[in-house]
C-alpha cells in the first residue's frame, strides 16, 4: 500500500496517514453546516474535498468512514427562527432538508454518517461531565465553561499565544467566567430560546464546540485519523474541540487536522456576513455540477481559490475537452504508454491530496490519448471516478450523446432566443430538462449535458 501524506495544521508538516488497526480502517470527520440558512458554494468545498478524500482512500485499499455533521443547535438558528417567527426546530429541519438536497445535486455519495447535534445530547452531557470531574470545566448559574488555562497545549493547533486569543463570545457570560479566555460548553436557556434539554447543571443547550467533539467521538472513537474542515474553523472551533477531548479523555481527538482554503470573491472570503455569496443550488443550476467539481479540483485544497466567471469558464473548458475525448474512447484497458500519466495522477493525490497536479496529469493523459487510435478508457474512468465524474470518460452518462430529438429542441431554443422569444426559449429549455437534458450556455454556444 503506497504511503499517503497529508498536511497537519498542528505540526505544520506533511504526516503519513496511519490507520489505527490492521484492517486499514480510517475515520474522517469534517465539520458541516450550521443550518440557519441555505448553504453557499463556499460551504460546499469541504463537503467535496473530504468526499473525494474518502473515494481516493478507498481506491488505495483503505476502509474509510466519512462523517459530516449538521449543527442544528446554535445561536444563529435561534436568531434566524425568531426573525422569521417560526420555531428553531422547524427552521433547522427546513434548512437541513435544503442542505441535503443542495449537496445531493453535486452527484457525490452521501457521507457514511451525518449526525445531528440535537440527537447527540446524551454524549455531549457525558463529555461535559468528564471535564467537570477532571476540574477542566466549571458550572455557574446553569452555564458550564471550559478552563482554557487548564490545558498546557492550548493554542498549539492554531499557533496562537494565549494573550492574543479572543473566543469571539463577546460579552455573553463574561460576568460568570473565571477567565475571559474560557468558553461555553453549556448555556442556560434564555428567553426566546424554544429548544432546550435537562442537564445536571440546569436546563439549556450545548455550546458549538462541544457538539463536534461528542459527535466525532461517538461515531469514530478518540484518536481517529483525519479531522477536516475549512481554515476559518482552526480557531476557535477546532482549537477548542482538540482541547476538550484532550482534557476529558487524556488523548488527542484526531491524528491529523486537515483544513481547506476559502473561496474568494472580490478579494474577500465568501461569507454570509459580508454578503458576497452565491448559493450552491444557483451555481449548480447555472454552471452544472461537472463544471463546479472541476473548478474545485483545479486548486490545491489548502489554498484559497477565486470564484469568478473566468475561473468557472476555465473549468468548463476542461470539462468539454474531457467529454470530447471520452466520446472517442472505447471500452477496455488503456495503452501502456499512457500509464505514466495515470500513475502521476494518483501520486499527486498521495502527496497531500494535490488535486490540481492530479488534474494536470489527467489532462496530459487526454492530450496523449487524442493522438492515438482506438484508445481504451479504463485509466480515464479510474481517475475521474475519484472526482465523481467517471461518466465523462464515456462522453456523458451513457456515452451516446444527446439524441436527435433533443438536438432539435436545442436548435429550436436557439432560434427562439435569436428572435427574442424568451417565453418560447424557456418552454423549450424546460422540455429539454423534462427529457433529461440541461442546457449549458458557454463561450462556444449552447450544449446539452445530462441532468
Amino acid at each position: 500500500m503506497p504511503e499517503i501524506r497529508l498536511h497537519d495544521t498542528r505540526s505544520g508538516e506533511l504526516r503519513p496517514l496511519v490507520a489505527r488497526d490492521p484492517g486499514n480502517r480510517v475515520g474522517i470527520y469534517a465539520c458541516g453546516p450550521t443550518v440557519y440558512n441555505r448553504i453557499h458554494v463556499g460551504n460546499a468545498r469541504p463537503y467535496v474535498v473530504f468526499s473525494w478524500l474518502k473515494r481516493f482512500l478507498a481506491h488505495e485499499g483503505y476502509d474509510a468512514t466519512f462523517v459530516a455533521n449538521v449543527t442544528d443547535v446554535n445561536d444563529k438558528i435561534y436568531d434566524a427562527a425568531n426573525a422569521r417567527g417560526i420555531g428553531s426546530e422547524e427552521l433547522a429541519r427546513e434548512m437541513t432538508a435544503h442542505y441535503v438536497a443542495d449537496t445531493d445535486a453535486l452527484g457525490l455519495p452521501r457521507p457514511d454518517h451525518e449526525p445531528l447535534a440535537s440527537e447527540t445530547i446524551d454524549g455531549i452531557v457525558g463529555l461535559i461531565q468528564a471535564l467537570i470531574d477532571r476540574d477542566a470545566a466549571y458550572a455557574v448559574e446553569g452555564d458550564v465553561y471550559f478552563r482554557v488555562r487548564a490545558d498546557a497545549q492550548y493554542g498549539d493547533l492554531s499557533h496562537r499565544r494565549l494573550e492574543d486569543l479572543d473566543q469571539g463570545e463577546g460579552i455573553e457570560g463574561a460576568a460568570l467566567k473565571e477567565d475571559p479566555l474560557d468558553f461555553a460548553l453549556w448555556k442556560a436557556q434564555k428567553e426566546g430560546e424554544d429548544t432546550a434539554w435537562d442537564a445536571p447543571w440546569g436546563r439549556g443547550r450545548p455550546g458549538w464546540h462541544i457538539e463536534c467533539s461528542a459527535m466525532a467521538e461517538e461515531l469514530l472513537g478518540v484518536g481517529f485519523e483525519v479531522h477536516g474542515g475549512g481554515s476559518d474553523l482552526v480557531f476557535p472551533h477546532h482549537e477548542n474541540e482538540a482541547a476538550q477531548t484532550r482534557l476529558a479523555r487524556g488523548q488527542e481527538l484526531a491524528q491529523i487536522w486537515m483544513h481547506n482554503g476559502m473561496l474568494e470573491m472580490r478579494g474577500e472570503k465568501m461569507s454570509k456576513s459580508v454578503g458576497n455569496i452565491s448559493l450552491l443550488p444557483d451555481v449548480v443550476d447555472e454552471w452544472g455540477r461537472e463544471t463546479l467539481l472541476l473548478f474545485f479540483a483545479g486548486g490545491h485544497y489548502r489554498q484559497p481559490i477565486v470564484f469568478a466567471p473566468d475561473t468557472l469558464r476555465d473549468a468548463q473548458g476542461r470539462l468539454k475537452r474531457i467529454r470530447e475525448a471520452g466520446r472517442r474512447l472505447v471500452d477496455g484497458p488503456s495503452p501502456a504508454a499512457l500509464r505514466v500519466h495515470r500513475d502521476a495522477f494518483f501520486a499527486a493525490l498521495a502527496n497531500d491530496f494535490n488535486t490540481a497536479t492530479a488534474l494536470a496529469a489527467l489532462a496530459a493523459w487526454v492530450s496523449e490519448a487524442n493522438k492515438l487510435a482506438e484508445v481504451g478508457r479504463d485509466d480515464l474512468v479510474e481517475m475521474l471516478d475519484v472526482f465523481g465524474l467517471a461518466e465523462l470518460a464515456r462522453g456523458g452518462a451513457n456515452g451516446d450523446g444527446p439524441p436527435p430529438e433533443a438536438l432539435e429542441l436545442l436548435a429550436a431554443r436557439e432560434n427562439a432566443r435569436a428572435g427574442k422569444d424568451w417565453a418560447e426559449a424557456d418552454r423549450l429549455r424546460d422540455a429539454l430538462r423534462d427529457a433529461g437534458w440541461v442546457v449549458r450556455d458557454g463561450p462556444d454556444g449552447a450544449e446539452l449535458v445530462e441532468a
